[in-house]
């Protein structure tokens, strides 16, 4: 009997500690005046995401819809309480006015003080917190200026022109169009773009398929395997542990690969003053402090796309010189640039795509834009300034952007206590250490701000209704100065593309197409259910 009570004290003291672990929050939103998501154990208040019995998007518009009345509310994401803020004043104060409340991500890893010297995603800019952030975000903002993009379009171009190449060659091969999946077909362009523009390397992933390059990029982008996902979860739940264990959210094979090609090509340059206008270059002026921040041209401003997003004044800080950036930090900016390339960029595409095919007046309407642009170059190659000038080209892409937002929502962390107050009813405290949610998805999808929201409709964002957008309610890229740096690099790459694709192909339905489109569930990102099929057929035909 002393024996088994010896054994049974400890495992309740155990199983107590657990309970308390997860419940501990649980009443959270007892005493604030806002109404909260019920919760489950563990799951929170995301079990229909967890569970994968809603997609990411479609779960978003669920929760922002659950009460249409209120500014905010709140909810449990497994055991952390989190504000969901709906209220487009309420966010811009979040996300912009009172941005030194907001300042960092929920971080991934519980937090980056915990994180290895070597993690990958950890040294990342969106990662990075307070600070370091700060630093980091001022010195590489002055490379994503509209100049930097008109200097790397040539490379984007390239991509591009070999491409629809590929694909002219296919129908002559085969005899006739082919259907494609335009998920794959997007992703390997993505892949080429982001390895030429930010790693400063060739590959070419349609005649080279499995090149080791795509491959890893992949693999790394497998974020719905189990394994990944238990990572998550414990770096949620123990990040002091995984930190101490020296635990990345990747895989050790495919960070060595990415660290080896930055290494190799900063010492190849190095040694032979080798110059090409990519992110390698950039970042290596950045390290010397090289690349400062300089006023847009009067061009660049007037003509950027509606979705491009402000870089604030933490971005356009004066940083004497260069952050002391070691390999590893270069190589997590190339790293975070290729994810975002890779899966972010890839997704708009294929939703766009897939619109374009089943909105035919659309399609035709923008090829028109497209063959006058062309004529208009005489026939030459697609410049940056050509582009930037393509007025429905933009609504299109905006709208695109607007009912399949690669990222349904974004979060901020309270890093001091911040009081919410409308001036009033609504009156409390965001603690210290709680995360606000900003459900773009939930905003992008309210007929109160995007009437008829599920119709794809570009007229939405013309010259002459672009003005009745409110800024807070249409967030692709984020909002405040902690926004997407990229913009502009993805609005550009997306365009290009689908400026030489329709340049000589129509995309056509076939028996495969899913109308309407379903995206799959669970938290992966946002994917189609089955595949987008497209059939490109060309004009020529």
């Amino acid at each position: 009997m002393e024996i088994n009570l010896f054994y049974l004290v400890p495992v309740l003291a155990l199983l107590y500690s657990v309970y308390y672990y997860v419940t501990k929050d649980s009443q959270y939103f007892h005493d604030k005046p806002i109404p909260s998501m019920a919760t489950q154990p563990l799951l929170g208040s995301s079990g229909r995401l967890l569970l994968k019995k809603a997609a990411f998007h479609e779960w978003v518009i669920e929760i922002y819809n659950k009460y249409p009345l209120v500014k905010v509310f709140g909810m449990h994401d497994m055991t952390a309480p989190v504000f969901v803020v709906r209220d487009p004043e309420l966010i811009k104060r979040v996300g912009v006015k009172d941005f030194d409340y907001f300042v960092n991500h929920r971080p991934v890893f519980g937090n980056t003080d915990n994180v290895s010297s070597d993690a990958l995603f950890g040294r990342t800019l969106l990662a990075l917190r307070d600070q370091k952030w700060r630093d980091m975000r001022a010195t590489l903002s002055p490379a994503f200026t509209g100049s930097k993009m008109r200097q790397m379009f040539d490379l984007v171009g390239e991509c591009c022109a070999e491409m629809v190449k590929f694909y002219k060659d296919e129908v002559r091969s085969k005899g006739g169009p082919q259907e494609h999946e335009m998920k794959d077909v997007f992703t390997r362009y993505a892949n080429d773009v982001i390895a030429t523009c930010a790693f400063g390397i060739k590959v070419d992933s349609l005649r080279n398929a499995e090149n080791e390059f795509y491959m890893n990029g992949k693999k790394m982008m497998m974020l719905q395997r189990p394994i990944v996902a238990v990572k998550l979860i414990c770096f949620r739940l123990v990040p002091k542990l995984m930190g101490w264990l020296g635990l990345d959210l990747f895989d050790t094979e495919q960070r060595d690969y990415f660290v080896e090609i930055i290494r190799d090509t900063v010492r190849t340059r190095d040694q032979r003053g080798i110059v090409r206008p990519d992110m390698v270059n950039l970042l290596m002026q950045a390290r010397r402090g090289a690349l400062k921040h300089q006023k847009e041209a009067k061009e660049d401003e007037e003509m950027k796309g509606f979705a491009t997003v402000e870089e604030s004044e933490v971005g356009r800080a004066h940083i004497s010189k260069g952050i002391e950036m070691s390999e590893t930090e270069m190589v997590a900016q190339c790293l975070i640039f290729f994810l975002a390339g890779f899966d972010t960029t890839s997704t708009c595409l294929t939703f766009l795509a897939h619109e374009l095919t089943v909105n035919r007046d659309v399609q035709d309407k923008l090829y028109e834009e497209i063959r006058e642009t062309k004529e208009s170059l005489g026939g030459g190659p697609l410049t940056y300034d050509a582009v930037q000038k393509m007025q429905y080209m933009d609504m299109v892409v905006s709208e695109a952007l607007r009912m399949w937002a690669p990222a349904p929502l974004t979060d901020r962390v309270c890093v001091r206590d911040y009081v919410v107050d409308d001036g009033e009813h609504l009156r409390f405290t965001i603690d210290k250490g709680t995360c606000v949610y900003i459900p773009i998805a939930g905003l992008h999808h309210d007929p109160q701000y995007f009437p008829n929201p599920k119709k794809f409709e570009p007229e939405r964002f013309s010259p002459e209704n672009r003005d009745k957008i409110n800024p807070s309610t249409y967030l692709p890229f984020g909002i405040g100065p902690r926004n997407c740096i990229g913009s502009r690099f993805a609005l550009m790459e997306v365009k290009a593309i689908i400026y030489y694709m329709l340049m000589e192909f129509t995309f056509e339905k076939t028996p495969n197409t899913q109308i309407p489109l379903r995206v799959a569930k669970g938290f992966a990102g946002m994917r189609s259910e089955k595949g987008v099929f497209v059939e490109l057929r060309p004009r020529s035909q």
